[in-house]
């Protein structure tokens, strides 16, 4: 499916915030990835805050989203499951993770290049992608 404009991007940069929020949720009160349970939980407060400034830059922005229309942009290749956190093991918790931030990171920097006359829409995009390239770099480490 086409995300072909503002709205778009930025209603499905919601959802891509609230699977990784579940997904952190659900694997933080999993016994099997209890080592990682700060971790998840934190990335889960990350997606939060997330979701909060997405919806933010959507009504403070309202007036420049009819303006810029995209070409070229589509959600297929940013669609990762997530499915069952609650049963998988700490390897695959953490896989699935490194998965799910590598999709946002790809997102965000895409979503920001298609967004740049969007000034300030663009610079929230870029912010947001900042924070998953974190999430990554700390899930790189273990």
């Amino acid at each position: 499916m086409p995300l072909i404009n503002f709205g778009s991007i930025l209603s499905f940069a919601e959802q891509i915030e609230t699977q990784d929020r579940d997904f952190y949720t659900a694997a933080a009160a999993n016994d099997a990835c209890a080592d990682y349970h700060d971790l998840f939980g934190q990335f889960a407060k990350d997606a939060a805050k997330n979701i909060k400034n997405i919806q933010r830059t959507r009504r403070e922005n309202v007036t420049e989203m009819i303006l810029e229309q995209i070409r070229g942009f589509t959600r297929d290749s940013f669609i990762v499951s997530s499915e069952g956190a609650d049963r998988m093991d700490a390897a695959q918790a953490l896989e699935t993770a490194r998965s799910l931030e590598e999709r946002a990171l790809r997102y965000y920097t895409e979503a920001a290049e298609k967004l740049k006359a969007l000034s300030e829409v663009a610079r929230t995009l870029k912010l947001v992608a900042k924070k998953h390239r974190a999430h990554l770099e700390k899930l790189r480490e273990l």
